[in-house]
């Protein structure tokens, strides 16, 4: 019969809805490794104090091995009694070497151990998602590179703006997604922060070295005062808004693409892997693979948004809502592993139409360089724009393109006009004169190029631009 860690204090049964609604394993199962870690450590530590003999803590750890080795080769049997992978652990250690392993739980509770557990967890999947999102910012930085020379239009409003490079707009997505980086290498050093040691909220009674349990578990440091440290999830909660703000900026490249692969733009082709057809119309190509990871952006919102609810009201210090915040975090976690690996292949194998981009470049997208051209006369830009306006406007009147208008025409706008304003009419040179930092000349774009190389290369440092 299993008997609950806390059940003393109880004579009557738990409800069998009760026991169900109660347990976690079907779900925090996953922390199976990370929680045997926690408690091997844990072991050593009690065994510095001497309220474990070194035999003891060493069958403990032992057994514990074995345990994980039973997870691990897909042999473990949970019972009905396993309330949660805590529960689990200790009830098939105390079988495999007996009563000794009660006393692995001396000064431990699991709201200790269980916050531990998931800094230990997401602390090894945050460098998983950080290797994925590097890999999608390096496919990216690549294509910008090597297509460098191909121009398109810009937006604004959706309605075209001004010639742009290819590599202009796949680089304003990746410095989004660098952004991404960088906050996730700083909720990295909050999420390294040891909890275990804390108690159940008091603190720990006997002695147990924090700084030891963390060297053993590698983190960084310990957790400042017990009561926090067991009811803290503000790391979940960020982790859950960098999840939901990546998806986001994941989202926003989908639409573009759900939009440039239409058969009104051509401008790109996804690759057959990641597109699908229609069930009635056979000459549909589907880009399902962005509107999943536009869709999927409202799934992780709503895993943030469902936590915060959570945590809003709760007095300190652990209240047993916090159960809930492992679900969400899973699901954000297996998301965004998904869609940054998903995003990367589409944007490694999809074809761009070089000619299609060109045959949508049109006159009045230089309308502003017109303005520019009288504004290196001399001529003030607001008078310029209007200027500019009025020219779109005779040709419209005119039915011809903006291009076709002769310099004496222009002249009736302004006298400044000459012989060389058909120099305006070229979009690469429009393209090149936006040369500021930050801009769509060639030089500028082969910068932000160069930038992100470096960054890249800098890999493991987590190095930030400019550093």
């Amino acid at each position: 019969m299993s008997v609950k860690l806390w059940g003393g204090r109880f004579s009557g049964k738990t409800d069998p809805l009760m026991e169900a609604f109660n347990a976690s394993l079907p779900f925090d199962k996953r922390l199976w490794r990370v929680d045997i870690l926690g408690s091997q450590a844990y072991a050593k530590a009690l065994a510095r104090t001497g309220l474990l003999t070194s035999a003891e803590a060493e069958a403990i750890i032992a057994g514990l091995e074995a345990v994980a080795g039973e997870w691990a080769e897909g042999r473990f049997t949970t019972t009905a009694g396993d309330e949660d992978i805590h529960t689990a652990n200790e009830r098939r250690l105390t079988e495999l070497i007996g009563e000794v392993a009660g006393k692995l739980h001396t000064g431990r509770s699991r709201n200790d151990q269980i916050a531990t557990d998931m800094r230990l967890w997401l602390r090894k999947e945050i460098a998983l998602l950080r290797r994925y999102l590097h890999g999608l910012i390096g496919v990216a930085v690549e294509r910008a590179a090597a297509e460098i020379d191909l121009l398109m239009p810009g937006y604004t409003h959706l309605q075209p703006a001004q010639p742009v490079r290819w590599s202009h707009w796949l680089l304003a997505h990746v410095w989004s997604w660098q952004r991404d980086a960088e906050r996730l290498d700083e909720l990295q050093r909050r999420v390294n922060q040891l909890p275990l040691g804390s108690g159940a909220l008091a603190g720990n009674p006997f002695a147990i070295d924090r700084a030891f349990l963390a060297q053993e578990l590698d983190f960084a440091g310990v957790t400042a005062n017990s009561m926090d440290s067991v009811s803290d999830r503000d790391f979940v909660a960020e982790f859950l808004f960098w999840a939901t703000l990546t998806m986001i900026h994941l989202s926003r490249l989908a639409e573009d693409l759900i939009i440039y692969s239409s058969r009104e733009f051509g401008f790109v082709s996804l690759a057959d892997a990641y597109s699908t057809g229609s069930s009635l119309m056979p000459q549909k190509k589907n880009p399902d693979s962005m509107e999943l990871l536009r869709g999927k952006s409202g799934r992780v919102f709503g895993d943030l948004s469902g936590l915060l609810m959570t945590m809003k009201g709760l007095p300190t210090t652990y209240n047993k809502d916090l159960q809930e915040d492992k679900e969400p975090l899973f699901d954000a976690v297996d998301t965004l592993a998904g869609s940054l690996q998903i995003a990367a292949g589409v944007l490694s194998t999809l074809t761009v139409n070089a000619g299609r981009m060109a045959q949508s470049l049109v006159p009045e997208m230089l309308s502003t360089d017109l303005a520019e051209y009288l504004v290196r006369k001399g001529v003030p830009f607001r008078e310029t724009h209007h200027i500019a306006g009025a020219a779109v406007r005779m040709a419209e009147d005119l039915h011809i393109s903006l291009t076709a208008l002769s310099v004496d025409q222009l002249r009736t706008l302004h006298p400044a006009f000459a012989a060389d304003v058909i120099e305006v009419w070229d979009y690469q040179r429009s393209v090149d004169q936006r040369d500021a930092e930050g801009g769509s000349s060639r030089r500028a774009v082969s910068v932000q190029i160069e930038a992100l190389q470096a960054w890249l290369a800098a890999g493991a440092d987590g190095a930030s631009i400019g550093a």
